[in-house]
């Protein structure tokens, strides 16, 4: 499972995120820094990625085309980024089992402790 992370989301979570996430990336990794959303999410759709997020015009994007792409809007504040890639590799299973291709989930909110 491949996630994309958001621009919102910084790029170094995704060297963290190998072993549980392989072949995740970041917005501006790919250029994509600064990009619609409507271009984000078609990014997104041709590759096989989940959107990761904080920004609830995704879930809109969801309502409105369906998926692929499955987005995980995340509800935990400003997290450091070694937190923010321990709090994704302790939901892992939830993730995988939520937003697995074959299940009717579009979209799945991760709470978190703010800080």
């Amino acid at each position: 499972m491949k996630l994309l992370l958001d621009e919102n989301i910084s790029y170094r979570v995704v060297a963290l995120l190998t072993e549980s996430f392989p072949c995740s990336e970041q917005v501006r990794r790919l250029g994509l820094l600064g990009k619609t959303d409507r271009l984000i999410w078609e990014y997104a759709r041709q590759h096989d990625f989940i959107i990761v997020t904080h920004d609830e015009d995704f879930i809109e994007l969801s309502t409105l085309y369906g998926a692929p792409p499955k987005v995980l809007l995340l509800r935990v504040g400003n997290l450091p980024t070694a937190a923010l890639a321990t709090l994704l590799r302790q939901h892992q299973a939830t993730i995988v089992a939520e937003l697995a291709p074959d299940t009717d989930t579009h979209c799945l909110t991760l709470y978190g402790e703010r800080r």
